[in-house]
This record gives C-alpha cells, structure tokens and sequence, in this order.
C-alpha cells in the first residue's frame, strides 16, 4: 500500500502540480494568439480572400491571392532545393561517414539552424539579387531553403539513427548492399519521421518575413515569373499590418489566420503520416 503521506509520496505530488502548472502556462499564450487570430481574420474568409488581389490604400474588399500563390511558389522552389540536398546529406551522414566527418558536420548544421533568418536573407541578396540586379521568387525561394536545410538534415538524420542496427545487420546478412540496405530497408522504416521533419520544415519557410524583404520584395499583382518580385502571406502581413486603413489591416489579419491554417494543416499531416511506424 503506498503511504500518500509519506515524504517521497507529497514530493511526487508537488512535482506533478508543478509541471501542470509550467504545462498550463505555456499553452496559455498558444491559445491566446490562436483565438485572437481567428477572431480577427475569420470575419474576412470568404471567397473574394482567395480569389481576388489585394486592394489599393483606401479602398475596400480584395483578397490575398496573389500572395498565397507566391507563398505557394518560393516554399516549392525551397523544397525542390534543400530536400534532396538535405535527404541525402543524412543518408550520408548517418550512413556512410566517418565518425570525425560527423561530428563536424552536425556541429555546421546546428550552427546553420541557429543563424538568424534576416542574415540569410542578406546573404541571399548578396549572391543572387545584386548578382541578377533583380529582386525575385527565386531568390526567396534559395533564402528559405538555406532555412530549411539545417532542419530537414537534423530530422532526417535523427530518423535514420532511430532505425534499429539490427535491422541493417539483418539486411546485410542475406546478402544485401549497404546500398540496397539504406535504400528499400533504412529509408522505408525511417519515412514517417523524416516527412514530419520535412513538414516542420516546410511551416517555418512560410511563415519567414525577413528573408523574403531582401528577396522577393512585394506586389500587388499577380506573380509574373521565378525571376520577378512576387508576393508572400508574411510580408503582406508585415505590410498592411502597420497602415491605417481599415480593409488592408483586416487582409492581414486574414492572412495571419491563414498562415496559422497552413501550419496547423502540416503539422495534421506529419501525425497522420506518423501514425504507424515499422519498427
């Protein structure tokens, strides 16, 4: 029978009620922000927000569109970049390198994911929109990706090393590869953390400001091409949220709701893609 008065008993108990309690307050702005964000953007979702251009200063009604196709474009182009890089970087990584080369290599990768988003967007100013003279998708496309590299190399890496050694032992033992072991045994059983890494990274790419003011810039219209100044959910946000304008400061708003949608969306998909794992 446990004594519930006993020393050890009563300091279990407080140290429940204490990380309750540590637990609570940190969902308390969580939600805050969430509900405060629908209630102010939700009044303006309707079909005009997804299907029209943003409104010029002083005037009514509009949408977002165009920036969610923007949005849309540079988190593909940074996805098309940083995850095969990432991917088999961690393949390599956990796989095939040496110990030392490891190290060093996870030791640049956390340094990368520390870097600050503003630094990279200078760094991709400096190499592609004063090398180009022409601020572009492109260009803020490359700037998320240097974002999301550091993070799909960590999640990838960490899944690969979850796999158990028994596994690749097993796969070498009848006569397979390390190749064809890393390819149809290792990656297979490692799929469902790397596609939350993957998720997690793709959230944090659209929901990047800074970076994209130094490279893709803004427009009210249309994205015209990869090498033309396109339009994003965030620096929409950034913009409209600071005007005096009554219909500008509800878009970005609405913009908010959205962006926190896309991120909840993936976030949905990453548990529902982990839901079952092999090993």
């Amino acid at each position: 029978m446990r004594n519930y008065k006993s020393p050890r008993s009563l300091f279990v108990w407080v140290m429940t009620l204490l990380s309750g309690a540590c637990l609570v307050i940190t969902l308390i702005p969580l939600f805050a922000v969430m509900v405060y964000v629908t209630i102010k953007g939700f009044n303006r979702l309707n079909l005009d927000l997804f299907t029209q251009l943003p409104p010029s200063a002083g005037m009514e009604g509009g949408g977002i569109a165009n920036a969610i196709a923007g949005t849309l474009i540079m988190v593909g182009i940074a996805a098309a970049i940083s995850v095969p890089i990432g991917v088999f970087g961690a393949v390599y990584l956990s796989e095939f390198s040496s110990v030392g080369v490891a190290r060093w290599i996870r030791f640049a990768t956390n340094v990368l994911s520390g870097v600050p988003s503003i630094i990279v967007g200078i760094f991709a100013y400096g190499i592609i929109v004063l090398a180009t003279k022409q601020f572009s998708a492109f260009a803020g496309g490359v700037a998320l990706s240097v974002l999301m590299l550091p993070i799909v190399v960590r999640t990838t890496d960490e899944a690969l090393q979850i796999v158990p050694p028994d596994v690749r032992w097993a796969s070498v033992g009848v006569g397979a590869s390390n190749y064809q072991t890393v390819l149809r045994v290792v990656l297979p059983a490692a799929l469902p953390a790397i596609i939350t890494g993957l998720t997690l990274a793709i959230a944090r790419a659209a929901g990047e400001t800074a970076p994209l003011i130094f490279t893709a810039l803004f427009t009210f219209f249309w994205p015209q091409g990869l090498f033309e100044p396109a339009p994003s959910l965030a620096v929409l946000v950034y913009n409209f949220a600071s005007v005096p304008y009554a219909s500008q400061q509800e878009l970005a708003w609405a913009a908010s709701l959205i962006l926190v949608l896309l991120v909840l969306l993936t976030s949905i998909l990453a548990r529902w893609a982990t839901r079952k794992s092999i090993y």
